[in-house]
């Protein structure tokens, strides 16, 4: 028998494959994101893609995209404003990414998972649609471009799951007093 795109574990359906009624649906309980835990872990998460990105782009390929700079008639090197803006925007997809776990976690459940879920969602559109740009107008070398698209599928997992393994959603007890 075929399995129901559905999951029986998730509320919606028995194990038997029966969808339910809205009488017989649950509201699944969801707690208040921990906006501390987001912070903490989405920076651990930021410094993992800035120190995946500063590697790749800064030393394995550094060559490579200063050619592409020049060819664009650039300089080829990075001014010291660049490079920090490249990495406080590393920090920020790691915060993305870590609330973006913590929004999907109730739904899906805590764990490298769901993690890995957040880290591609937040790679498609930090990569996919950005790098989309450059290929269709052949901006940038295509063979470089798709190096950083590789790479940063497993940079971004890895770095939602480490940040996403420091995000702890707030105790029952402790979001009730809070309120």
């Amino acid at each position: 028998m075929r399995k129901p795109w559905y999951r029986g574990s998730c509320g919606c359906a028995p194990a038997g494959g029966r969808v339910k009624s809205a009488a017989e649906l649950q509201e699944v309980a969801v707690g208040n994101i921990n906006w501390g835990r987001v912070i903490l872990g989405g920076l651990a998460a930021g410094v993992v893609i800035d120190i995946g990105e500063g590697t790749l782009n800064g030393f394995i390929l550094a060559q490579d995209w200063a050619e592409a700079m020049k060819a664009l008639g650039k300089t080829g090197e990075m001014s010291g404003g660049q490079l920090a803006a490249l990495n406080v925007w590393g920090l920020v997809m790691g915060i993305f990414a870590v609330w973006l776990y913590a929004a999907i976690r109730p739904r899906y459940g805590a764990g490298p998972g769901t993690a890995a879920c957040a880290g591609t969602a937040v790679w498609f559109v930090h990569y996919i649609m950005g790098a989309g740009i450059s290929l269709i107008f052949d901006i940038y070398p295509t063979r470089l471009v798709t190096i950083g698209i590789c790479v940063g599928l497993v940079e971004f997992i890895l770095a939602a799951m480490i940040g996403a393994s420091l995000y702890k959603e707030e105790a029952a007890g402790a979001a009730a007093a809070g309120r």
